[in-house]
């Protein structure tokens, strides 16, 4: 498969899990990266979940992917992000 192709056709809803510790404005940070990547995200449809020691939070977001490009620098960014841990 070439580097290019994905399996995914678009557009598609495409869920995005962030995890990070858990700390003020975490799921902000996470969610003005993901609006930046896909302007037309819905905030009020961002799932959060805290570990089970309520040291880590998860945030699940699902946006509207158009391509791989998007997709790609989404999890670029968020990745890069000093509070984030995981990107799924």
């Amino acid at each position: 498969m070439a580097e290019t192709e994905t399996l995914l056709e678009f557009p598609c809803d495409f869920p995005l899990k962030i995890m990070g510790a858990t700390r003020d404005g975490f799921a902000q940070a996470v969610v003005a990266v993901v609006t930046k990547h896909a302007p037309d995200f819905d905030a009020a449809g961002v799932e959060m979940r805290p570990s089970k020691a309520g040291n880590y939070l998860s945030v699940t977001c699902v946006v509207r992917a158009e391509s791989k490009q998007q997709l790609d620098a989404l999890y670029r960014e968020l990745t890069a992000h000093p509070w984030v841990k995981i990107v799924l």
